[in-house]
């Protein structure tokens, strides 16, 4: 089969296509026949050598297919059914892929393949960072960074699901256009969006900063919070945070930080299954709209990840072989 294959760290050259053995199911897996593989920053990380790989090494933990062969054990799933994850075992830059069975969750019928592939992570991340990373009540305002991003889209939504309203931090005014247009109640710039938070709650903050940026933001985040209200640190697109005091919680309000990660929030097939079943729900209903923003063939994952890191597109990055 072709996939791509990096041999060593670096720019997003490394990343060439290559004939390589098709895997074969463990015990407990399925086969899968790629129909498109979602990009990710943490790929980008290991592609660049920030995160250590064992190489030679094919990226991807998301996508969808068809389920092509399956491995000893497994009884529910069957050859043809369509599938999604974000926990594949095998990287799914690649035209096959294997992940275990208990992570492979099907698609429902009227969902089409390219926006199952688009969902996973993302969208699972905006559901947990909503309902369990920090819990903000019908009516309350929280903000959201990157509002045009794939999660901020996401997150937007599933929010304002829940009679939340959002505020949302975006780079420009297309992107701002298009986070109101997922719901945001105020689309605002990043300069000094501590002072306009401010200035939208009568003074008062917000109860919940979503900040998947990181470095850039985090200081100006805290400052955005209201008493006794949370942090919830999901990722570092412009850098990590430098250690900090933590006393600065206290005088800032009693605040608190949380740094939440996905696999903490599937630990059981039930929690996964629940978190899938919401989404594809609100998907069929119409009240969740995601959004494919560019699409690469598999022979260009560098330019793919280029155009990711360069925060040149908006929603997801598709790679289809």
């Amino acid at each position: 089969m072709c996939a791509i294959v990096m041999r060593s760290a670096g720019g997003p050259e490394v990343l060439r296509l290559d004939e390589v053995p098709t895997p074969s199911p463990g015990p407990g897996e399925v086969l899968v026949r790629t129909h498109a593989a979602g990009l990710n920053f943490i790929e980008i990380y290991q592609r660049s050598g920030a995160y250590a790989v064992p190489l030679p090494f094919t990226p991807g933990s998301e996508g969808s297919g068809i389920v092509e062969a399956i491995g000893e054990g497994v009884e529910a799933l069957r050859v043809g059914d369509r599938v999604c994850t974000t926990e594949a075992s095998s990287g799914t830059y690649a035209e096959y892929f294997t992940v275990p069975a208990e992570a492979a969750v099907i698609v429902p019928d009227g969902i089409d393949l390219d926006v199952a592939a688009a969902l996973p992570l993302q969208g699972i991340t905006a559901h947990y960072l909503a309902t369990a990373a920090a819990h903000p009540k019908s009516g309350q305002t929280v903000l959201v960074h990157a509002g045009a991003g794939g999660v901020g889209l996401l997150l937007t939504q599933v929010l304002v699901a829940r009679a939340v309203r959002v505020i949302t931090t975006t780079s420009s005014a297309d992107k701002a256009e298009l986070s109101r247009a997922a719901g945001a109640w105020q689309s605002i710039d990043y300069d000094g969006f501590g002072e306009q938070v401010r200035a939208l709650t009568d003074g008062e903050g917000v109860p919940v900063v979503y900040d998947g940026v990181g470095r850039a933001t985090f200081d100006e985040s805290l400052a955005s919070l209201a008493v006794r209200g949370k942090l919830v640190l999901f990722g570092a697109a412009s850098g990590p945070v430098p250690p900090f005091d933590l006393q600065r919680l206290n005088t800032g309000g009693s605040l608190s930080l949380t740094r939440p990660s996905l696999p903490h929030f599937l630990r059981t097939p039930a929690e996964r299954s629940s978190r899938y079943r919401e989404l594809f729900t609100m998907i069929e209903a119409g009240t969740l709209d995601v959004r494919i923003g560019a699409r690469f063939p598999l022979a260009e994952a560098g330019a793919a990840q280029s155009a990711l890191a360069g925060r040149g597109t908006t929603g997801k990055v598709l790679l289809e072989p």
